[in-house]
C-alpha cells in the first residue's frame, strides 16, 4: 500500500503530515511511501532526508491524492470540484484533523467520494491510545508557546530578580483550564520563574497543578467531567458560581492563559468585560480558544487587541508557529495509529476496536461515526 504526503494546502500551515524519522518504520511495516516534493521545507524536513529515509518524492499534490491508498494530512483537505477530496481515488484511506463536527459539508464529501476517513480529533482518550492522541500532542506545543507569547508581550521580567537596582517581583500568571495545554502552560510558566495559579472546574486537576509548584485556585464540580477526562458544560447555575470566583482572582494576575475548550462546541466563556477591566494596565491575556470563539469576551480570532491598557492575544493555531516539534510529535501519533490500522502491509479495517470505531468518520460512502453523522445530517 501506498501512504501520500501532500504538501498542505492552508495558507500558512508550515506542519506536515509525516517526518522522515516514520518513514523507516512505516516502510518495516510494508507500507510505501511517496512524499510530494518540498512538502516539509516549512517544518525543517528536506527532500533529502525523506529520500535517505526511503521516501519517494512526488512532483506535485494531484499524484499524491490519485494515486495513494493512504493519504495523510495534517489539516482538512479542501473539497468541491477539482478539489483535494475530488481527486482521491474512490477506497482511499485518509488520516488528519479533519473537524468532523464543524465540517458537515467535507464530511459529506468523504463519503460520497467513497473515502476512507479517520479523523485525528476523535481518537479515544484511553491507554492504549494515548501515543496516537494528536490534540494532546499539539495542546502541549500551544500551552508551550503561549506562554513565551505572554513573556514577549508583558512589559515586566516574569521570575523574581534581585540587582542592584533593588528587587524586582515575580510575575503572577493565571491559567484557566488544566487540560494538556494548561499543565504544559504552567510548567513552562514556572520554569520561567512566575508565580502560577491554575484553576479548573474539575477537581481530579488539583493534584497536577500542585505537583508542578503552582497553587490550586479552581472550584470542585463533578458535573463539568465529560467522557475521556475532557471538560463538558455545566449549569447555569453552577457558571454564575464560576464567574463570581474568576471575577475576584483575575484582577490580580498580570498574565492569564485560558485554554478552556470543549471539543465541537463554542469555547465557554470564562474571562468577561467586567474582568478584562479589573485587570491592571499591562496585564496581558492569551486566548488559546480564540478559533473556538473564545474564553474571553474581547478576544479577536488571528488578533492582538488593546482593552484598557490590556493586551488580549488570540492566537490561531499555535502549533503551526513550532512547525518542527509539533510535526515530529504529529508524525508519531500518526505512526502509532497506522501500526495499530496496518496488518502484514494491508489496513485492516476492524470496528469493533475502540480506537478505529472510535476515529473512523466515513467508510463505504456512509457517515458511520454517531456523533459525526448527527452533526452531518442535512
Amino acid at each position: 500500500m501506498q501512504v501520500g504526503v501532500p504538501k498542505e494546502s492552508r495558507t500558512g500551515e508550515r506542519r506536515v503530515g509525516l517526518t522522515p524519522d516514520s518513514v523507516g518504520r512505516l516502510k518495516q511495516a510494508g507500507l510505501t511511501v511517496v512524499v510530494q516534493a518540498s512538502a516539509g521545507d516549512p517544518a525543517g524536513f528536506t527532500d533529502a532526508e525523506y529520500e535517505k529515509a526511503g521516501a519517494t518524492l512526488a512532483a506535485d499534490a494531484p499524484s499524491i491524492f490519485s494515486r495513494s491508498d493512504i493519504i495523510v494530512k495534517v489539516l482538512p483537505p479542501t473539497f468541491g470540484p477539482g478539489s483535494e477530496v475530488s481527486q482521491m481515488k474512490a477506497g482511499a484511506n485518509l488520516i488528519a484533523f479533519l473537524e468532523p463536527l464543524t465540517s458537515p459539508e467535507l464530511v459529506r464529501a468523504l463519503a460520497a467520494q467513497n473515502v476512507t476517513a479517520f479523523s485525528m480529533e476523535l481518537i479515544p482518550r484511553i491507554t492504549r491510545a494515548q501515543s496516537m492522541d494528536a490534540l494532546s500532542s499539539q495542546a502541549t506545543v500551544a500551552g508551550y508557546k503561549a506562554v513565551l507569547l505572554a513573556a514577549t508581550e508583558i512589559g515586566r521580567f516574569f521570575p523574581m530578580l534581585t540587582t542592584a537596582a533593588g528587587t524586582i517581583k515575580p510575575a503572577r500568571v493565571l491559567i484557566l483550564g488544566v487540560g494538556v495545554a494548561g499543565l504544559q502552560a504552567i510548567a513552562t510558566a514556572r520554569r520561567l520563574g512566575a508565580v502560577v495559579d491554575g484553576y479548573d472546574v474539575r477537581p481530579e486537576v488539583k493534584e497536577q497543578v500542585e505537583s508542578l509548584g503552582a497553587r490550586w485556585v479552581g472550584l470542585a464540580m463533578e458535573e463539568a467531567v465529560g467522557a475521556g477526562g475532557y471538560a463538558k458544560e455545566i449549569s447555569e447555575e453552577s457558571k454564575k458560581k464560576a464567574h463570581e470566583h474568576l471575577r475576584r482572582i483575575v484582577g490580580d494576575a498580570d498574565v492569564v492563559i485560558t485554554t478552556a475548550q470543549i471539543p465541537g462546541r463554542k469555547a465557554p466563556v470564562l474571562v468577561t468585560d467586567d474582568m478584562v477591566a479589573s485587570m491592571h494596565p499591562g496585564s496581558v491575556i492569551v486566548d488559546l480558544a480564540a478559533d473556538s470563539g473564545g474564553n474571553c469576551t474581547k478576544s479577536v480570532a488571528g488578533q492582538t487587541v488593546h482593552v484598557d491598557g490590556v493586551t488580549i492575544i488570540g492566537p490561531s493555531d499555535l502549533p503551526r508557529t513550532m512547525p518542527f516539534h509539533a510535526s515530529q510529535m504529529y508524525s508519531r501519533n500518526i505512526l502509532t495509529l497506522l501500526q495499530h490500522l496496518v496488518k502484514d502491509g494491508e489496513l485492516k479495517l476492524d470496528t469493533a476496536d475502540e480506537i478505529t470505531s472510535g476515529c473512523l468518520v466515513t467508510t463505504g460512502g456512509e457517515v458511520v461515526h454517531e456523533r459525526v453523522r448527527a452533526a452531518a445530517a442535512p
